[in-house]
């Protein structure tokens, strides 16, 4: 990969021996990100994505997650909470499907620890320069070998019953991922193309992954896509029109789980006409604010976060 599109953890949190003051270290592990450099938020600025080698879960939380996806896609709900979508049952869809559920946080408090960090969301503030965040959702995959694509499309798509229709986007993998295991990739500098309309149909398993970029991509514009490659507990940030979807796992060893944090810009609020049909059954009556409950507000830059999520445990 390019210089242009990794984030090493030396770029992250300095050269020195001496851990300087933006780094947290894990309980076991590598440092966790606390903060990027200028260069690397215009890195995300002008690519639409930053790539972070590791440090965005910590170490010891790796496990626990993984075993939580196991229950998780299972059908076990620690909170007795359905996730909003579940969109993998065993025995009721095929074997060579991406795994997925969105906000399983609502299930599930680990999962829920590592969604709403506090960290997280702010490390996607500084880099869309927001003066806060809140979830919009989650989603957590697992991607088996064999499993086919996932399309590529752009975010802020779905984003339609929201103002403003915007999103940025943390894509943490818990484990090693490889090229051919079906990583998210991106398509550099496509969040400067138009945005296109939404295409449900050709989300999981499309025969062609990048029909939908290729599609909308400006006349003469090469089609280049990135893999997101990373240790465990590494990842990515994006922005909500960049290109990203991610072709099958190929791969024969690696089983992928990511871990997804969807934000919204903290004055958010559902539009008045617009609505999604899952999302919007938590739109008030008379009140287009986002309830604090279902949208929680991850990180301000007046120091506020919704309190109920100091209940969370702690994770690593």
């Amino acid at each position: 990969m390019s210089d242009r599109t990794v984030t090493t953890c030396r770029a992250c949190y300095g050269d020195n021996d001496v851990m300087p003051h933006s780094v947290a270290a894990s309980s076991t592990g590598a440092p966790l990100v606390e903060a990027f450099t200028p260069e690397q938020v215009d890195s995300f600025r002008r690519d639409g994505f930053l790539i972070v080698e590791e440090g965005l879960i910590p170490e010891g939380a790796l496990e626990p997650l993984r075993e939580r996806y196991l229950r998780l896609f299972d059908g076990e709900y620690e909170t007795g909470i359905r996730p909003d979508e579940v969109n993998w049952v065993p025995g009721r869809d095929p074997e060579d499907r991406t795994r997925q559920l969105c906000n399983a946080w609502k299930s599930d408090t680990v999962v829920a620890a590592q969604v709403l960090s506090e960290r997280i969301g702010r490390l996607a503030a500084q880099l869309m320069g927001y003066r806060g965040v809140r979830i919009l959702q989650d989603n957590v995959l697992w991607k088996p070998p064999g499993t086919k694509a996932i399309g590529f499309h752009q975010d802020s798509s779905y984003a339609d019953y929201l103002v403003p229709p915007e999103m940025v986007t943390c894509w943490m993998s818990l484990h090693e991922t490889q090229a051919d295991a079906g990583p998210l990739a991106f398509v550099p500098g496509s969040h400067a193309w138009p945005k296109s309309p939404p295409a449900r149909s050709q989300f999981h398993a499309p025969d062609d992954w990048l029909a939908g970029a290729r599609a909308s991509a400006p006349e003469g514009a090469e089609l280049e896509t990135v893999p997101v490659v990373v240790k465990a507990g590494g990842g990515s940030f994006h922005h909500g029109l960049v290109w990203h979807g991610s072709e099958p796992n190929t791969s024969g060893t690696v089983a992928r789980m990511a871990l997804v944090s969807h934000f919204v810009p903290v004055e958010a609020r559902f539009h008045h006409e617009n609505v999604d049909v899952t999302y919007s059954r938590y739109r008030k009556r008379g009140d287009l604010s986002l309830d604090e409950s279902f949208f929680p507000v991850v990180w301000d830059e007046t120091g506020y976060r919704t309190p109920w999520l100091g209940e969370l445990p702690p994770l690593g």
